[in-house]
């Protein structure tokens, strides 16, 4: 197993970072040098990223996502946007019609290639022995980061990711076994409902260990629990806000 495969393998999310230890402007230059180094749609380069470091701002961002505090803990803050303002510069600049953000292929070209640069992001930001980890939250208030971060029209926040030194690491999270998500020629749904009742034992045994037994929790609660209303806040704010950017799919 090569290096950058044992780094893959051994990821783990951090929500405890050293306060007095900071992150150089090299690193991040790096870790974003990387980040949109990798593939993305017709090389239209549809991210950018915010980079936050101030205080206030941090903390105004870690309650709009929730209140997250490891977001204001660690010293950098990398907001990942799907950015379709340069493609309308273009459309401008060679007098086309600028119709991508009317449809839904707007929305999911940009989450695929954040998707892509935040992942790329994480590889560099662990490889230099930094602790990570990605904030969806910030999509419960999206209009916050709009205006905070003043994006502009076909700029929409889609994930943060939290840059530091852990002070805590983590016991990395079981993942479901291959064989639910491992496909070969052709889906097999048949296999799904036996694989998610033997993980649920395994979740709930890692939570009860990570927890003391304070949570014996499973998998497929948690996942029921957020789809049935958990994502209410989200749904409520994310869409107008996408819609405010100037994405007017139907």
């Amino acid at each position: 197993m090569n290096e950058t495969i044992e780094l893959l393998r051994n990821h783990r999310s951090v929500r405890e970072f050293d306060t007095e230890k900071d992150v150089s402007e090299a690193q991040i230059q790096t870790i974003i040098e990387s980040a949109l180094a990798g593939p993305n749609w017709i090389n239209g380069q549809q991210v950018s990223v915010i980079e936050v470091r101030e205080p206030v701002r941090k903390a105004a961002l870690a309650k709009a996502a929730g209140n997250q505090r490891w977001i204001e803990e660690a010293p950098v803050f990398l907001v990942f946007c799907i950015d379709f303002y340069r493609a309308k510069l273009a459309a401008e600049k060679n007098g086309t019609e600028f119709k991508i953000v009317e449809d839904l292929e707007a929305i999911i070209v940009g989450s695929t290639d954040v998707g892509i640069a935040l992942g790329s992001a994480v590889i560099a930001a662990e490889s230099m022995g930094l602790g990570i980890v990605p904030i969806g939250g910030l999509r419960r208030n999206p209009q916050t980061f709009v205006d905070l971060l003043k994006l502009p029209q076909y700029v929409f926040p889609i994930s943060g990711l939290v840059v530091g030194h852990p002070r805590t690491v983590p016991e990395q999270k079981p993942r479901l076994p291959l064989q639910a998500t491992h496909q070969k020629e052709q889906y097999d749904a048949k296999i799904q409902m036996e694989i998610i009742d033997q993980y649920d034992q395994t979740i709930s045994s890692y939570m009860s260990e990570r927890t003391n037994g304070k949570d014996t929790s499973d998998w497929s609660s948690k996942v029921a629990q957020f789809y049935d209303n958990g994502f209410e806040q989200y749904a409520k704010n994310s869409s107008p806000t996408v819609k405010n950017q100037g994405f007017q799919y139907k």
